[in-house]
């Protein structure tokens, strides 16, 4: 029996994990739930889960929590802020930790479970944007497990070599026979848009993703294409690589999450049904396979498999991504940030969709970056990124 902590239970990694762990409940236990503000859902799930620890990452709603458990008459313990998140992160009876917050708030914790050595299950890809360098140290100086929940590094992870003992092994990729890795990207709602259109689009349509189901935050980075820009960063970290041995590959359908080509001409793609349950089951059971309640792949239901490269003349996230990776140090840290804060401000419809970029582009251009190999350094980089990124935007709407 294996105990789980979950951050980020209420939000659509943590329920579909939570999916996973009903399928099999005589392997994994809940340990620990933790949410941001929906105490609501978090009750519930702790009313069916009962864990020993639930914590609310928002202090002023404890209380209310505490409130709704007594009077569900559970003995879970509830704890606040992110001493809490870190506290379950680290607890000795915890032996997996979903790393499901999106977001710079999921650094911490999920950096707390690397140093406890345990199996960090990473579905927030900021905890390698922000602090690569520093939290791959404290993979490897704490023996930590690291396996990617992201669909397109799970599918890297499963056709890669079985002596990659497991993501962040270590090791050039020329010595293990790959020549690349190809990232595919669905090219979000509006692939097809003219630079026009991309002006005029809504925070209603940048979150209705064709294949996946996800949060705002992240349907907005996959529209414009600031997910696969990230997921560059986080593959660099987590197969000990750099940009040029990465190429994306716009491929509409989300059937090939993505591929590995290899230096005898082969090429090993993971292909299956666009639901983050089979990574998710993948990464909790592996080296080994569970059923993850995913349908299997129907090929006769699929008529075309489609491949694009990506335009980043209308999707220039893409390569500030690139150019952020390539320098280095705090610099992604800053590109992390400042997309947040435009993320944020499209969604309140304060900034139109194509101001997005603008936004990163003036703050990496006016960040002092350093060498990003310290927390606070990294912190400091990041409260820096977010006040630029809002001076930009109080220009564009004075």
């Amino acid at each position: 029996m294996k105990g789980v902590t979950i951050l980020g239970s209420t939000g659509t990694i943590g329920v579909n994990t939570l999916d996973v762990m009903s399928l099999h409940p005589d392997q994994f236990r809940a340990v620990a739930l933790t949410a941001n503000n929906n105490i609501e859902r978090l009750a519930e799930q702790c009313r069916k889960w009962q864990p020993d620890y639930a914590v609310v990452a928002n202090i002023e709603k404890v209380a209310d929590l505490k409130d709704r458990l007594h009077k569900l008459a559970l003995n879970t313990e509830v704890l606040g802020g992110v001493e809490g998140l870190e506290r379950v992160s680290q607890l000795a009876e915890v032996d997996y930790v979903m790393a499901g917050i999106v977001g710079a708030a999921g650094l911490p914790p999920t950096l707390a479970a690397a140093q406890a050595g345990k199996r960090v299950l990473l579905a927030n890809k900021e905890a390698l944007v922000m602090s690569g360098a520093l939290f791959m140290q404290a993979v490897h100086e704490h023996q930590a497990e690291l396996l990617p929940i992201d669909s397109e590094h799970n599918a890297l992870f499963q056709c890669m070599p079985n002596r990659f003992s497991s993501a962040g092994s270590g090791g050039a990729l020329a010595s293990q026979g790959i020549v690349r890795m190809l990232l595919t990207a669905s090219g979000g709602p509006f692939r097809t848009f003219t630079t026009q259109q991309l002006s005029e689009v809504t925070p209603e349509q940048a979150c209705a993703h064709p294949n996946w189901v996800m949060g705002r935050k992240i349907s907005v980075d996959s529209a414009t294409m600031m997910n696969k820009g990230l997921e560059i960063i986080e593959a660099c970290w987590l197969f000990d690589t750099t940009p040029n041995d990465i190429e994306v590959v716009v491929h509409p359908q989300s059937i090939i999450h993505s591929m590995v080509a290899y230096s005898d001409g082969s090429v090993l793609a993971q292909m299956g049904n666009p639901d983050m349950r089979t990574p998710i089951a993948h990464a909790m059971a592996w080296p080994e396979r569970i059923d993850s309640g995913v349908a299997a792949l129907d090929f006769f239901s699929v008529n075309d498999l489609n491949f694009e490269r990506p335009d980043e003349t209308r999707f220039p996230c893409l390569r500030l991504a690139r150019e952020a990776c390539e320098q280095g140090g705090t610099a992604t840290a800053t590109l992390n940030a400042a997309n947040e804060v435009a993320v944020e401000q499209f969604l309140e419809r304060r900034i139109p969709f194509n101001a997005i970029p603008e936004v990163i582009e003036y703050a990496l251009d006016q960040a002092d970056h350093t060498q990003g190999i310290d927390l606070d350094e990294i912190l400091t980089a990041d409260a820096k990124a977010r006040q630029l990124a809002n001076m930009y935007i109080g220009g564009i709407q004075a």
